[in-house]
C-alpha cells in the first residue's frame, strides 16, 4: 500500500460544525466590510471602557446573563476568520475564474 494512499484514507472531510467555523461569512453572501464591522463591534463591547453603561444582558442573571459576551466573541472570531481565510477564499475564485491570469473584460 502506498503512503500516499494511506494519507488520503486517512484524511477526513471536516464535520458540518467546523466548516460553518472555519470559513468566512462572505462566501455565504455576507459583504467583508459587515463582518469587519461586526468583529470591532464585539471588540468594542468585550473591552468596554464604560465598565457597564453598554451591557445589554446584566451579567448577575445567572447563565444567560453571559450570552451577549459570547456573542461578541463569535463575531470577533469571524473576523478574523475573515481577515485570514476570506482573502484566500477570494483569490482562489479569481483565479479559478480567470485561470490564464489575464485581466477580466467588461
Amino acid at each position: 500500500m502506498d503512503n500516499n494512499s494511506q494519507v488520503s484514507e486517512n484524511k477526513k472531510e471536516p464535520s458540518g460544525f467546523v466548516k460553518v467555523l472555519s470559513e468566512p461569512l462572505s462566501n455565504q453572501g455576507w459583504p467583508s466590510w459587515v463582518v469587519y464591522a461586526l468583529a470591532i463591534l464585539g471588540g468594542v463591547y468585550l473591552l468596554n471602557p464604560s465598565f457597564g453603561v453598554l451591557e445589554l444582558i446584566p451579567d448577575n442573571l445567572p447563565i444567560i446573563g453571559n450570552l451577549d459576551e459570547g456573542v461578541s466573541v463569535m463575531m470577533i472570531l469571524a473576523g478574523i476568520i475573515e481577515i485570514l481565510e476570506g482573502r484566500k477564499y477570494r483569490q482562489s475564485s479569481q483565479t479559478s475564474q480567470n485561470p490564464e491570469g489575464q485581466p477580466k473584460q467588461d
